[in-house]
């Protein structure tokens, strides 16, 4: 939902406006800040799914840029506010640029720009394509945990999808309590399954690692399926590959035919933010006509507002919420401001006088 905050006059402030300092924050710097804090992250990400159903945040529509001549690229504006103790305002604006990979580059390459509630200035800008993966996997290890409460604990994962976000999925189940006697891999890149492989031998933690030759064989072996996955049409169509109830985090959102979303326990982030742009629930909705098919958001879960049977297949398909970006970026420059290592542009903002 896109919330409605309080109004501006609850937030006046009897010091005097001036134009806030403007800081770069590197990649590097993004990523020592949240190193080793991803319990920290998941618990301030499921802090921020609270103040967004308090209705705490602002988090209007994805804005998608689209290119005729590069029909497969984008890029995406995300703009959100948040409110409570954290007070921010901001934009992430990531590009997905499939070719990239081929060149050995990353699909995605994102910045935040953090804005201050009072003046309206932008007063940071952060490399941001490690805060959006780190946000996108501390939601679906939050929902891992919420979603698998109530049944027996899986312990059999499958990566279908095995880039950048596949890893720092693993990272923080890893690094929240997660164990697997099995890790399946499934990628259409021989490549990059034998890339992940590696990597997951590097991480250690045990389990026996399989590289499964089609989708059918990795779901039918997995209790907790993550879809991490570019694709950009549903190419899963057969119920009977999840009989055995799985939690699935569809986090690549347009997997799974509407016809199986139609069949299992769906839970989204945002259902006004997941029933549009082709994703299979907005296709769900276009099928059943209603969206009853939705038993509610995370949120909802977390408050115990609804309640996940344990007999069905249980989705999660995260639209991704711009305030999400905005709380980690937040705790990002706040962890690079206390380490004394901001990086802040002298004369940024010039010309502030009216009249010169």
């Amino acid at each position: 939902m896109t919330a409605t905050r309080s109004t501006a006059a609850e937030f006046t402030t009897s010091a005097p406006l001036r134009a806030p300092s403007f800081a770069v924050i590197s990649g590097a710097q993004v990523q020592r800040a949240l190193r080793g804090r991803e319990q920290q992250i998941v618990d301030l990400v499921g802090a921020t799914y609270r103040l967004h159903g308090a209705g705490e945040t602002v988090n209007p529509p994805s804005y998608f840029l689209r290119f005729p001549d590069r029909p497969d690229s984008r890029i995406i504006a995300l703009p959100a506010s948040i409110g409570g103790p954290a007070r921010v305002d901001g934009l992430k604006w990531i590009s997905s640029v499939p070719r990239n990979v081929s060149a050995g580059l990353p699909r995605a390459s994102a910045v935040v720009i953090l804005n201050d509630p009072d003046t309206g200035y932008p007063f940071a800008c952060l490399e941001a394509s490690i805060v959006s993966a780190t946000r996108t996997a501390a939601s679906a290890a939050l929902a891992a945990d919420w979603l698998s409460r109530g049944r027996v604990r899986p312990t059999r994962v499958g990566f279908l999808g095995v880039g950048l976000i596949a890893r720092y999925l693993h990272t923080f189940l890893a690094a929240t309590g997660w164990s697997f006697d099995e890790i399946g891999v499934h990628d259409l890149s021989a490549d990059a399954a034998a890339g992940f492989c590696g990597y997951l031998r590097g991480a250690g933690g045990g389990g026996r690692i399989t590289v499964h030759d089609g989708a059918e064989q990795l779901i039918r072996a997995s209790d907790l399926v993550i879809f991490a996955t570019v694709a950009t049409t549903p190419h899963v169509h057969d119920l009977a590959w999840f009989d055995h109830d799985p939690v699935v985090l569809h986090v690549s959102l347009r997997d799974l035919a509407p016809q199986i979303l139609l069949a299992c326990t769906n839970i989204v982030d945002d259902i006004e933010h997941c029933l549009k742009a082709g994703t299979s629930p907005h296709l769900a909705e276009q099928l059943a006509g209603n969206r009853d098919f939705l038993l509610g958001t995370l949120e909802d879960v977390m408050a115990e507002r609804v309640t996940v049977p344990a007999d069905r297949p249980v989705v999660f398909s995260p639209f991704g919420l711009g305030v999400l970006d905005l709380a980690v970026g937040k705790y990002v420059h706040d962890e690079v401001a206390r380490s004394g290592e901001l990086h802040v542009i002298d004369d940024f903002f010039h010309d502030l006088r009216r009249y010169g």
